[in-house]
């Protein structure tokens, strides 16, 4: 199974970075290979500067040895060896009508434990309806072809729950799937690898809808304000970026999922009324989006 899972993510690696590439149609992704000290290592891809995405990033990692005993009880499975492989992508456009994409799957054994995990959601800041709905549905057909292992319902709710940031009472965007300590059978490895090759449709018809729209200066600057949450959630409740930092993974890969430009204004409070105020008063509200 880790095999399987080592080439199936490599592969899917290299096909999101050339529908990215070609969806922006003017940057090209930077790869570094690194190797991690215990074992393992990786390939990092980022893309910066583009027409269409200001930073983004596509790493495929495949990990081994030891964990520390303090990190180990916190996972499934016993004793201290592990394995883990994955893909793990993160997307910032420029344009603020174009919304922030995370995904990821993930496969990782932990003494006699494996299982696999992963999902993605979908961070807009000026939503459309059209790309709410599109990009859920998306999602549940994926879940409804694989009833054994796969319940959309379930894993949207793990999503909604996971990505809140609890300081602020705030959803980080508007959910998508995830699901994590999936034990490793043939059914789940056959749902993940659908999920993974999904990801494009999910979201390259959002960005082609959007990508050529007009912005404002005002609605730059509140991109660049909500992109703060998006920060305070991976640096504060984010588990991959914590399984990385904790287990000697490489820092610039494991914290590339970050914005490259980012706002904090005290004690913002936007105007009532506005498309501002109804992003966390409406959209960030969780709703069955896959049925409207």
């Amino acid at each position: 199974m880790h095999d399987r899972a080592v080439g199936y993510f490599r592969g899917l690696q290299d096909r999101i970075c050339a529908a990215l590439e070609a969806a922006d149609g003017v940057a090209s992704f930077r790869e570094d290979s690194w190797d991690r000290p215990g074992g393992g290592g990786g390939r990092s891809r980022v893309i910066a500067d583009g027409a269409v995405f200001e930073k983004g990033g596509v790493n495929f990692s495949e990990v081994f040895g030891e964990l520390s005993p303090e990190f180990a009880k916190s996972m499934p499975g016993d004793g201290l060896t592990f394995t883990a492989t994955g893909v793990s992508l993160v997307l910032h456009p420029r344009s603020p009508l174009v919304p922030t994409v995370h995904a990821n799957f993930r496969y990782l054994t932990h003494g006699s434990k494996a299982w696999f995990g992963g999902g993605a959601d979908l961070t807009p800041y000026y939503p459309f309806k059209e790309d709410v709905v599109h990009f859920h549905r998306t999602w549940k057909g994926v879940c409804d072809r694989h009833p054994a292992v796969a319940g959309y319902a379930r894993m949207k709710k793990e999503c909604d729950d996971y990505f809140f940031l609890k300081h602020r009472n705030e959803a980080r965007g508007v959910g998508g799937i995830f699901f994590d300590h999936h034990d490793a059978t043939e059914e789940m490895g056959a749902f993940v690898r659908e999920a993974g090759d999904a990801f494009l449709s999910s979201y390259l018809p959002i960005v082609e809808r959007r990508k050529a729209l007009a912005y404002t200066p005002e609605q730059r600057a509140f991109q660049e304000y909500r992109r703060g949450r998006y920060v305070e959630f991976n640096l504060v409740y984010d588990r991959g970026t914590v399984f990385g930092l904790k287990t000697d993974g490489r820092t610039e890969s494991i914290l590339m999922s970050l914005p490259p430009v980012v706002r904090y204004v005290y004690d913002y409070r936007p105007a009532p009324g506005s498309p501002e105020a109804e992003l966390t008063e409406y959209w960030l509200k969780p709703k069955e989006w896959a049925d409207m």
